[in-house]
């Protein structure tokens, strides 16, 4: 068994995106800007938010949040978005969900420039994904591609399971597999019987927050754990979706969690964010 070390190869990541900035900023003179919107008090949403900007930091970028109350309207939201387009030294914007029940959220993400959606959540690139067109990708299932790719895991006429059928995780994680010629199967909370599906993968990715869903008895031997879930126990631990003790002595790679996919998000929006300030300043020249 052997780890898949998302941490590690975050760190490198963040290395490469800080050597990208400063050939920008010497060729160019500018600096990739990133804007956050946060809205309420959620204090899961408000650390990852602080990891952000201090990720932003480290490479050298200029970012700027917006922090909102929870009773924001619609209207106000959309006005700082439409400030945001317009505004040049922004490359990348990140509206960090949930919002509030009051706010159409599918509006707000689509009001996005999709040259801007560094998060990839806009529906023009969603389709670029699903058709295997270069755009961006929803920084988590990108950042697990990188790790396959880091252990030189290759997917390519492999059973992949995925549980979790979300629009952040589940569903472009199945774009990725089936661009990178994977055999893919989603599994959800409607699935029946689970472990019928689970027991034939050669890959399985979970990430629906439910302590210890995968269990040994639902693995073969061998099997690759990508871990995407994340939740805290009673006592305030940090734990994923598998039962990482005892799955862990049947698999041939698998992640921590906290350590495996997390690390890799935040690298991921470095690194889209350094691509939409390359193309923005492709696009002035």
């Amino acid at each position: 068994m052997q780890i898949l070390d998302g941490k590690a190869l975050s760190q490198k990541i963040e290395g490469k995106v800080k050597q990208g900035v400063a050939v920008l900023k010497e060729e160019t003179s500018r600096t990739p800007g990133l804007a956050v919107i946060l809205v309420g008090q959620d204090p899961a949403s408000s650390a990852y938010v602080n990891m952000k900007k201090k990720a932003c930091d480290r490479v050298g970028f200029y970012s700027v949040s917006h922090e909102m109350p929870e009773d924001i309207s619609q209207d106000a939201i959309e006005n700082t978005i439409s400030m945001m387009n317009k505004n040049p030294n922004i490359d990348g914007i990140l509206v960090q969900l949930p919002l509030p029940p009051q706010i159409d959220t599918t509006k707000i993400l689509e009001l996005v420039d999709p040259a801007k959606d560094v998060d990839g959540f806009h529906p023009f690139n969603v389709g670029r994904l699903v058709t295997n067109l270069d755009g961006f990708v929803p920084c988590t299932p990108l950042g697990v591609m990188e790790l396959l790719a880091e252990y030189d895991i290759n997917v390519k006429g492999k059973n992949c399971v995925i549980v979790g059928a979300s629009n952040i995780v589940g569903k472009p994680m199945a774009a990725l597999l089936l661009n990178a010629e994977a055999t893919v199967e989603v599994c959800h909370i409607h699935t029946d019987d689970l472990k019928k599906h689970t027991l034939n993968a050669d890959m399985i990715f979970v990430g629906v927050g439910v302590i210890n869903l995968i269990t040994e008895d639902m693995v073969k031997d061998d099997v690759v754990i990508v871990d995407i879930g994340v939740s805290r126990t009673p006592e305030g631990k940090l734990v994923g979706d598998v039962d990482f003790e005892n799955v862990s002595k049947k698999s041939s790679y698998i992640t921590p969690s906290p350590g495996g996919v997390g690390p890799m998000t935040i690298a991921m929006l470095l690194s889209n964010t350094l691509k939409a300030a390359q193309l923005n300043t492709m696009d002035k020249n």
